[in-house]
């Protein structure tokens, strides 16, 4: 029996093995390879055609510059919702709940936006510290502001998939805990409350695959004003 609710985000280990190396793994094994013939099998049709148009979609503000990152934007999309949706299975582990691991995603792409802004156009990329008709005395104070908004980014990017994530699980524990509690006791609260927490289950699968959605939306938005 878990001590405290928060010992499901724990890191654990099995024979030695971290068990988030598995988690992060496991995704890329269930993935169907693609085959050289010309009819593929449903599972990869539905598979290509999910991946299309997420990319079609992702990559339509972008110009040219920027579809060099559709492999890695899609590849990561697809890596997001497969993990947030293994993590709702029981006995299982979340990686994405790990703050460090969300903002080891989040951090290097992020930079990497930043880079090929200051390379590609470093007139436009310090452009958008300071905006245009900005009265003089107020210059220094924006610029301040907006670089530390530029440095909150990943930050941000990190924190709202990890809190998210994090305080999904934490509600569907807490009242999986009352439907048992409540069960001996008052068997019809206690199905009401089972009810409840189907409807939480489904909420929680539309929100891990917003959550890795928005995610990458968010990295697209900085590429686009870097490109």
């Amino acid at each position: 029996m878990a001590m405290s609710f928060f010992d499901q985000f724990a890191s654990t280990s099995y024979l030695g093995i971290p068990l988030i190396a598995i988690a992060i793994a496991l995704p890329w094994v269930l993935y169907p390879t693609s085959t050289s013939r010309w009819v593929n099998n449903r599972l990869i049709t539905i598979q290509g055609w999910f991946v299309n148009q997420f990319t079609s979609q992702l990559m339509m503000p972008l110009n040219l510059g920027g579809h060099k990152w559709a492999l890695l934007m899609a590849s990561l999309m697809v890596f997001l919702i497969t993990i947030n949706m293994l993590g709702l299975l029981p006995y299982t582990f979340t990686p994405t709940t790990q703050l460090s691991l969300n903002m080891g995603f989040a951090v290097p792409l992020w930079l990497a936006t930043v880079i090929i802004g200051m390379r590609n156009q470093p007139t436009v990329a310090l452009g958008h510290l300071l905006p245009e008709g900005t009265p003089i005395p107020l210059i220094p104070v924006l610029i301040i502001i907006e670089t530390i908004s530029l440095f909150i980014r990943p930050l941000a990017l990190g924190v709202r998939l990890t809190a998210n994530l994090t305080a999904g699980h934490l509600l569907i524990q807490l009242i999986a805990t009352a439907v048992f509690v409540l069960l001996p006791m008052m068997p019809t609260v206690a199905i009401l409350t089972a009810a409840v927490l189907f409807l939480l289950t489904l909420l929680e699968v539309a929100v891990a695959m917003i959550q890795a959605y928005v995610f990458v939306l968010l990295l697209s938005l900085y590429l686009q004003e870097n490109v």
